[in-house]
């Protein structure tokens, strides 16, 4: 149950870049976040609107793990988390950590927890069967 606690809060989070990737990013709060001047905002543009369309694909596949029926749900969560662990592993020396005002390695906060959740369950189906 924490587990999928924490892989909610992942997603969420995972929304809030998509918002501000995609909708906010050359306006006031978004400059401000990432530290950019309005020149180089609009310049990147297209770039950030792909960066938070990735970000919402995270965010889908983890809600969706989480509604998927039980046996879909075991692979459903690695994959996405891992893609989060990916995610994390380039992203935050590449931004020393921010994005969106938030931390990338809290942005993975759920993710330990979540995959040990998935190791235990996955053992436990595979000594069930």
């Amino acid at each position: 149950m924490i587990a999928k606690l924490l892989i909610a809060f992942v997603a969420v989070e995972h929304v809030y870049f998509l918002v501000l990737e995609m909708f906010l990013w050359n306006k006031d709060i978004g400059r401000k976040t990432f530290r950019l001047s309005q020149e180089f905002a609009d310049a990147s543009l297209g770039l950030a609107r792909n960066q938070g369309l990735y970000n919402g694909f995270l965010a889908a596949g983890l809600v969706w793990a989480l509604f998927a029926a039980e046996e879909q749900s075991l692979s459903l969560r690695t994959f996405f988390l891992s893609c989060v662990v990916v995610w994390r592993a380039h992203g935050v020396p590449a931004d020393r950590g921010r994005a969106g005002g938030v931390r990338r390695d809290r942005a993975g906060s759920g993710v330990a927890p979540a995959l040990i959740d998935l190791l235990r369950c996955s053992t436990l189906s595979k000594t069930a069967i």
